[in-house]
């Protein structure tokens, strides 16, 4: 029977490393729904830039085929026809208005999560006072025995 007390210990420590690694481990719970939450971020990207891409097809298939946008886009980059003339105004961009954003960068965050020597460390700890604590009232008994 004091063996089955001390195994007790043991199973008591595999059991709170398996709860820790469950829920803090790199693949538990927490880091799963960060890496949901990444993951939904980065579909939301996909979108923005496919709209985006969307656009400037529309611009290219526009300047390649519209010649008034041609025209239009030309003058706006200070390009005029042989009869025209432009008076510049020093100080004022050429170009400050521009079109369509090419998207900004998105970077993924890595999932936070507690180190496995950490969960061990801790899952050792309590199997270990466990099995003191045991050992402990064993040996109490045994004096209020003898």
């Amino acid at each position: 029977m004091r063996l089955v007390k001390y195994l007790f210990a043991l199973w008591a420590g595999l059991l709170v490393y398996v709860l820790l690694a469950v829920i803090f481990g790199p693949h538990g719970f927490i880091s799963y729904n960060q890496l949901e939450r990444e993951k939904e971020k980065l579909e939301a990207n996909i979108l923005s830039l496919r709209q985006i891409n969307r656009e400037l097809e529309d611009s290219v298939n526009s300047l390649l085929y519209d010649r008034d946008v041609l025209a239009l886009y030309a003058r706006e980059q200070g390009y005029a026809r042989v009869e025209e003339r432009f008076i510049r105004i020093v100080g004022l961009g050429v170009n400050s208005n521009s079109r369509i954003s090419a998207g900004d960068p998105f970077f993924a965050a890595e999932p936070e999560y507690t180190d496995g020597r950490l969960l061990r460390i801790l899952a050792f700890s309590t199997g270990l006072t466990i099995l003191l604590c045991m050992a402990l009232f064993d040996f109490l008994r045994y004096l209020k025995e003898s």
